[in-house]
């Protein structure tokens, strides 16, 4: 079983002191960055100077969600700006797979992110070839939206593929995670997991942090116990 991994999204935080914003959750494992132009998501976030402001002031691994079209001309710039990982959305490419081997050429993990009705389907084959993938339980582009259950079912289709293949690929999941969904997300086969209000909402952030990691540990314990 491994240790889940909480990746508090800063989209949530106060970008007035973000500095301090990120300390606040000094227990994560990850820190998640979404990134969104406003055209493939109808929000705007920020670009590379905010997550390279953002890379000098923490040195946890710092996960980046690529919201924005045409994703193979601006990637360049958030690996050299310091991203541990970068994920973009299969919609917006029109070559995703080598788009992903480019990134692992960089040296950086390879995502790839399907919106909620975009089957998973197509990309199993190719999960050799990816670092991650990303479920979004909710519309991308706007936080504080309602968990969508039915996306677990992606989940489990990729848990089984996964484990029967012995890969390393990590499954993530991004919308609605809160201490009410973390452990079903864990119980169906995520790993990771993005939190933004969950987190940021609360009045220690770090507690909110280490409250969810022991939810989505209950979570893997009860999948443990009805496999057996």
């Amino acid at each position: 079983m491994s240790t889940p991994i909480i990746a508090p999204s800063i989209l949530s935080a106060d970008f007035a002191r973000l500095d301090r914003e990120i300390e606040a959750v000094s227990d994560a494992d990850w820190i998640h960055v979404d990134v969104m132009d406003g055209h493939f998501v109808p929000n705007l976030s920020f670009g590379v100077p905010v997550m390279a402001a953002v890379a000098k002031v923490t040195d946890k691994p710092l996960d980046v969600h690529l919201m924005i079209e045409e994703p193979e001309k601006w990637v360049d710039g958030y690996v050299e700006a310091g991203a541990a990982g970068v994920t973009f959305h299969v919609e917006a490419s029109p070559d995703p797979i080598a788009l992903a081997r480019k990134l692992r050429e960089a040296g950086v993990k390879a995502g790839i992110s399907v919106r909620p009705g975009t089957p998973i389907e197509p990309w199993l084959e190719h999960l050799n070839e990816l670092d991650l993938v990303l479920v979004m339980s909710v519309e991308p582009g706007f936080g504080g939206q309602s968990f969508m259950p039915e996306q677990l079912e992606k989940v489990r289709v990729l848990r089984n593929q996964i484990d029967l293949r012995g890969l390393g690929t990590i499954i993530e999941i991004d919308g609605g995670i809160a201490s009410g969904t973390i452990a079903d997300a864990a119980e169906a086969g995520c790993d990771a997991f993005v939190a933004g209000s969950a987190v940021y909402g609360a009045e220690v952030p770090n507690d909110a942090v280490n409250e969810l990691r022991a939810l989505a540990v209950e979570g893997q314990l009860r999948a443990e116990e009805s496999r057996g």
